[in-house]
């Protein structure tokens, strides 16, 4: 028999199909208790996050529009940690919110960081809260590039465009770039932040010029945007849960449902399973104390 001839592969072999089916059993566990989780009843508080750099809106508009049309959820909590982005999904973002508003409340957590566009869309809800060193404001626009003209024409490259428009090759790295280039781009840039500022306005309930003198670029922290009625509240993320809850009308326990879970990987969780650990140290010796040490 097999087992017999091959004692300590027949062993590998039937500890890794324990190892396989246990893991498998956990995933399909932990898949139900996901599932079970959305299907869990009572009034509960959805919570939507924004990470990273918004390039991108259509998840956010999808997530926030589900918790807006489930009668189960009564507030949505958007977690912004995010240090701006592109105007014009931060512009998407904010408009979705201004829509579910009125039907519920949306209340902002802002973690390490929301500046900029993060703190674009986070104007738009009910309440903002952040902690006292989170990293906010930031309200301006900004168009950068870096010219390599010089490096070009070291190199001995020598450019060649051909345009329908004066201005289709505007802020090209390969050449300077003319007066009449700079002023149109700086007219944008002024444009954008005017929609910028009213939006803060708009969303904060606050008067255009006072929100035209923070809104120089710079960041503020936590605290200081609290002073300045940048934020309402400090808290933390629980403290904003509870916060949106309340506004919703839930008067017990609060249940969170998060609009994207985790993906759950199975490689990853055989490579963390204590019997996976076991298995790496026995077929692989390990050096202790300079030592070649086989378990």
């Amino acid at each position: 028999m097999f087992s017999r001839r091959h004692p300590y592969l027949f062993f590998l072999l039937m500890m890794t199909l324990i190892v396989a089916t246990a893991s498998v059993m956990m995933s399909l566990l932990m898949l139900i208790g996901r599932g079970m989780a959305d299907l869990e009843f009572g009034e509960k508080v959805g919570i939507v996050e924004i990470e990273g750099v918004i390039a991108d809106s259509r998840d956010v508009i999808a997530d926030i529009k589900r918790f807006r049309e489930d009668a189960s959820i009564k507030a949505i909590v958007l977690r912004v940690d995010s240090p701006g982005g592109i105007v014009g999904p931060s512009q998407e973002i904010y408009r979705e919110i201004q829509k579910t508003i009125p039907e519920k409340p949306v209340i902002t957590s802002m973690g390490s960081i929301a500046a900029s566009g993060g703190y674009y869309v986070a104007a738009a809800s009910n309440g903002i809260m952040a902690s006292p060193g989170t990293i906010t404001g930031s309200i301006g626009v900004i168009i950068g590039y870096t010219n390599f003209q010089e490096i070009i024409k070291k190199i001995g490259l020598l450019p060649v465009v051909i345009k329908s428009g004066d201005f289709k090759d505007i802020g090209s790295p390969t050449r300077k770039m003319t007066d009449e280039e700079r002023q149109l781009l700086q007219e944008f840039v002024d444009q954008t932040h005017r929609q910028f500022v009213q939006a803060v306005a708009d969303g904060r309930r606050m008067d255009s010029e006072q929100v035209a003198k923070l809104a120089d670029g710079r960041i503020y922290s936590g605290e200081q945007a609290k002073q300045l009625g940048l934020i309402d509240r400090l808290g933390n993320l629980e403290d904003a849960i509870e916060w949106a809850g309340r506004e919703g009308g839930i008067e017990g326990e609060i249940s969170t449902v998060y609009s994207r879970p985790e993906k759950f990987s199975l490689m990853e969780f055989l490579a963390e399973t204590p019997i996976a650990s076991w298995l790496q140290q026995l077929l692989h010796p390990r050096i202790v104390g300079g030592y070649v040490h086989t378990p």
